[in-house]
């Protein structure tokens, strides 16, 4: 299942980076003629309700899913690498202000925070992608505060210190490297809870604008032809769940080779 949910990753990042070279039809490209077509040599998943081909819109679709969820990734994981390192490096009234402030944000449910975010700051992908950060980037800040307080007493990050090292370096040498791990095992495993933020807001109609690309607002578009051409729904559903079992199943196998305390419990 792994070398499977690899190769599904793989496939996915390469169409989201080739879909220019891929040498499908236009995805925006309506045709009305050309409607609800079964697959068929010229388009091999058939068309939508406007005529455009399907392969492509799920092609350039993972280019808004894929690219979308890897920016809130690395915002995430940079809002909560530097906010917990101060926090926890600093303590004091530092510390103590930042975390009342994650508490603030851990106290709301992440996706009723987010679509209040987006009710206040506009509908599109970027505003999406804010909500969604903002919404999250308190528990990687909680758990990066936790590290560090537990790494600044260890003997090593002392002696660094004493040997004249500054913070910033000796955060950088001698912590991130352990953070950055525990970060990976955290992110790997919110991957697929971000698609599906990214894909029921855009559902919602409150992400990509169409006529983009994009698998929530494809979902959005079929509803009207649930009966009449069920795999208008079923296909871009259908990459949302692989791409989504692909992501937990990577973050388990990395959470089983990077996770101390899991390998303890095992042993």
């Amino acid at each position: 299942m792994l070398a499977l949910a690899v190769l599904v990753v793989a496939l996915l990042v390469g169409a989201a980076l080739l879909a220019p070279w891929l040498g499908p039809p236009d995805p925006m490209a309506a045709d009305l003629e050309q409607k609800l077509l079964p697959p068929s040599a010229a388009h091999w998943l058939g068309t939508d309700h406007l005529g455009r081909d399907i392969l492509a819109r799920l092609v350039w679709g993972t280019r808004a899913s894929l690219g979308s969820v890897a920016l809130v990734f690395v915002l995430v994981v940079a809002i909560g690498v530097v906010v917990g390192c101060i926090a926890g490096y600093a303590g004091g009234w530092v510390d103590a202000v930042l975390m009342r402030i994650c508490d603030a944000f851990m106290t709301i449910p992440t996706l009723v925070l987010a679509l209040f975010l987006i009710g206040a700051l506009g509908t599109g992908l970027t505003n999406v992608v804010i909500a969604i950060v903002l919404s999250h980037w308190a528990w990687y800040a909680r758990l990066v505060r936790g590290l560090t307080l537990s790494l600044k007493s260890r003997d090593y990050v002392t002696a660094a210190r004493v040997a004249g090292g500054g913070r910033i370096a000796v955060i950088r040498r001698h912590m991130l490297p352990v953070i950055g791990g525990q970060l990976a095992v955290l992110a790997s495993l919110d991957l697929g809870h971000w698609m599906l933020h990214v894909a029921g807001l855009s559902f919602l109609g409150l992400g990509v604008a169409p006529p983009t690309p994009e698998w929530g607002i494809m979902i959005n578009d079929a509803r009207p032809f649930i009966w009449t051409a069920p795999m208008l729904i079923v296909l871009p559903g259908a990459a949302i769940f692989l791409t989504v079992m692909a992501f937990n199943l990577l973050g388990d196998a990395l959470r089983d080779r990077l996770d101390p305390n899991l390998k303890e419990s095992v042993h």
